[in-house]
């Protein structure tokens, strides 16, 4: 089931752009905290420590212990975590905030694990899913579904209905596939054509090219 970590964030009262830059500029990163039509809570969290955590867990499916102040810890996803474009910087994180008792519908990773037989015979192995969507109760979580593919040979496919997900409720259709291993694809080289065009160029006259009339937009630049 779901590993479980604990966080401690602090209130902020400001909001608004201009906040955010000093909250960030301050090594804090800006987030709210909501969930089951209760009001949101602004909050931030050490950037540091939440790089940290992240770096541990999987974000999408780990129960979080949230500490915000001295309140009581509430259980708590991260919903969504914004990034900056090009820098490493988290400009904002969501948390959602659930209740013991009522399943939740979360995104569980495909772990799979061995070198296909096929692969090491030269095919490629190509991944179409890395996560399962389940509903399931917030302490019953998988951490992650392991499948052993290292038998696969070239042109085996791993579908859904394959991969044991235990008790938790799967949201999908079964019959789609997860991975398979493809053959490798063989360039052939067409000698007779390679010459065929050989003997033709000293029969194919070059082709002219006018100068742009007047009335021709020019090409960008």
């Amino acid at each position: 089931m779901t590993e479980l970590v604990t966080l401690e964030v602090e209130t902020r009262s400001e909001t608004g752009k201009g906040a955010a830059r000093r909250i960030r500029a301050a090594g804090k990163i800006p987030g709210n905290v909501y969930g089951h039509g209760a009001e949101s809570t602004a909050v931030q969290a050490d950037e540091l420590q939440f790089k940290a955590l992240i770096s541990k867990i999987s974000t999408e499916n780990t129960l979080i212990d949230l500490k915000i102040g001295d309140d009581q810890p509430k259980a708590v996803l991260i919903r969504e975590i914004q990034r900056h474009p090009y820098r490493s910087a988290i400009l904002h994180v969501d948390f959602f905030e659930i209740t013991a008792g009522e399943k939740i519908k979360v995104a569980v990773p495909v772990r799979l694990e061995g070198t296909p037989i096929g692969v090491r015979n030269g095919g490629t192995l190509q991944v179409i899913r890395y996560e399962l969507e389940v509903e399931c109760l917030p302490r019953e979580i998988p951490t992650g579904f392991e499948v052993d593919i290292s038998e696969m040979e070239i042109g085996d496919s791993l579908h859904i209905s394959e991969i044991d997900t235990g008790d938790v409720f799967l949201l999908e259709d079964e019959s789609l596939t997860v991975c398979t291993v493809v053959a490798p694809r063989v360039v052939e080289e067409v000698e007779e054509e390679g010459e065929e065009i050989s003997e033709l160029e000293g029969e194919v006259e070059p082709e002219v090219i006018t100068a742009r009339g007047d009335d021709e937009e020019p090409e960008d630049e």
